[in-house]
């Protein structure tokens, strides 16, 4: 199947490479970037401001390990100076293939034009083996540290030093652009470790593993994954077994992703007393959270929602 797909990107390729009359170069009147995800989208824009054209793979619904690949991706990857990823293997079920199928000799892997916005993170979580009986294992660690917004800076700093790179001649202005971001989110960073301060201790699973990062950053305890393993949906006795052991812990959230379903979300917090809450793991993910920032927003706010309906309905009892 996936040779089958291959076939067919490079046929969509290669016919956008004949209509546009060959690769564009790179230094167009716009540096043009494709992004797997849109929280790198949303620093791409941030930093590159007025002199780039930003287009992201993800729209912020779909599982960030399998963005539905479509033929329209090839043409945009073919024209783009520079692609950036979040690294770590997060994107292995489809980035591969498109690559391959985009012809296009400035992104590929080792290229200028390959971004891996994970350059300089240490990851959480590296596994001791990679069978597949572990489930949807990344062998370079967790890949869900964006959602750790001190580690997002790294990030935004990859996207500027590869920025800068490309196109020298606006450093000064990627530089105004980039400085500026970071102490935006600077500001966002302090108001955020207030807010939370009454999270801190506070035990929560979720759907799948995206949380360890974020979880340290904020105090939580993240006590464990609804999903068997990564990528494996859960079975009966997994979900059982998770229910009692909530129980006996006090864990109070459930956290969805919405690439997940409500209903063994929504069960298991019902058995267990806990608060269900659905929050985004990308911009665009839920209403209102199109930016990082809103999306963090959105993030910390739900949460102390949630623990407050729980400390309410625990008041009444």
């Amino acid at each position: 199947m996936k040779s089958n797909l291959i076939r067919i990107l490079s046929i969509a390729a290669i016919a956008a490479v004949l209509l546009s009359g060959g690769p564009s170069p790179a230094y167009a009147a716009k540096i043009r970037v494709v992004t797997t995800l849109t929280d790198l989208a949303d620093f791409s824009r941030e930093v590159g401001g007025d002199l780039v054209e930003v287009n992201s793979l993800a729209t912020g619904v779909e599982d960030t390990h399998g963005v539905p690949m479509k033929p329209s991706f090839v043409p945009i990857m073919n024209r783009a100076d520079l692609l950036v990823l979040v690294g770590f293997d997060c994107e292995h079920a489809f980035l591969p293939a498109l690559l391959e199928a985009s012809k296009n000799p400035r992104i590929q892997i080792g290229k200028p034009g390959y971004v891996d916005a994970s350059v300089g993170i240490l990851p959480k979580d590296v596994p001791k083996s990679t069978d597949h009986y572990q489930g949807d294992v990344h062998p370079y660690g967790n890949p869900h540290y964006i959602l750790d917004p001190v580690l997002a800076k790294t990030a935004v700093g990859n996207i500027y030093n590869a920025l800068a790179e490309l196109a020298p001649q606006h450093q000064a202005e990627f530089k105004r652009n980039r400085d500026a971001y970071l102490a935006k989110l600077d500001a966002k960073i302090a108001e955020w470790k207030k807010q939370a301060a009454p999270l801190k201790g506070v035990k929560f699973v979720s759907y799948h593993e995206h949380w360890p990062y974020f979880a340290d950053r904020f105090g939580m305890v993240y006590f464990g994954t609804i999903e068997l393993k990564p990528g494996i949906d859960p079975t009966p006795r997994h979900i059982e077994e998770l229910i009692s052991s909530m129980k006996a812990e006090h864990v109070s959230i459930v956290l969805r992703e919405p690439q997940f379903p409500e209903k063994v979300p929504s069960q298991i917090a019902e058995q267990t007393g806990a608060t269900l809450v659905t929050l985004p793991i990308m911009p665009g993910g839920i209403p209102n959270t199109e930016t990082y920032i809103k999306m963090e927003d959105a993030i910390i706010h739900g949460l102390l929602a949630a623990e407050q309906a729980r400390e309410n309905a625990h008041a009444m009892k």
